[in-house]
């Protein structure tokens, strides 16, 4: 049976502070790696890929992705040989780069089918992304799409710190591959 997936926490723009959603994350999930950008004020797309891909292949096996805004764009920039590491992701805020300048080097989006389970999570008020854009990226990418009433850019400004309703739907992408592989390691047994 294989191990279970790292972890792996990837903040957007101006990084995730404490009481952010991520950070708290990043201090509960067992194993949890958050990746380090050098510049969090003025990204940089090709640093800012190359930080996610080298953060997801220095761990031992597979893993999984907790996102939010710019870091979601990131990691949709992963190159192939990378994303084949990556189990499952959770997508959250996804951000529109051509809304701040500083951003603008992010576009395009890619629009290409991701190659594992995803679930992107937006609001009805995102102010730095408007959710039919936000179901634009989650159909291009065969995303699961959850939909927040009100929920702002799903932050501490918008009030999420500790986020119990995103730790379950990160928990469902841990719990299917725990399935998989028990389903696996059952059959392989049986024909044993």
């Amino acid at each position: 049976m294989s191990e279970v997936p790292t972890l792996i926490i990837v903040p957007g723009w101006q990084n995730s502070g404490p009481g952010h959603w991520q950070s708290l994350m990043a201090q509960q999930w067992p194993g949890a790696v958050c990746v380090q950008q050098k510049n969090w004020e003025s990204p940089e797309k090709t640093e800012w890929v190359d930080a996610i891909a080298q953060t997801i292949m220095n761990q031992p096996g597979k893993v999984v992705v907790a996102a939010h805004s710019l870091g979601c764009i990131a990691t949709a920039h992963l190159p192939s040989q990378v994303t084949k590491r990556i189990h499952g992701a959770l997508l959250v805020a996804p951000a529109e780069p051509l809304r701040h300048e500083v951003l603008a080097n992010f576009a395009p989006v890619p629009q290409a089918l991701l190659p594992y389970r995803s679930i992107v999570v937006g609001s009805t008020n995102d102010p730095y992304c408007p959710l039919n854009v936000v179901r634009k990226y989650a159909r291009a990418w065969g995303s699961e799409m959850v939909c927040l009433k009100n929920a702002g850019h799903i932050n501490v400004d918008s009030g999420f710190g500790r986020w119990p309703a995103g730790e379950n739907l990160l928990q469902s992408i841990f719990d299917e591959m725990t399935a998989r592989d028990l389903y696996v390691y059952g059959l392989l047994a049986a024909l044993g």
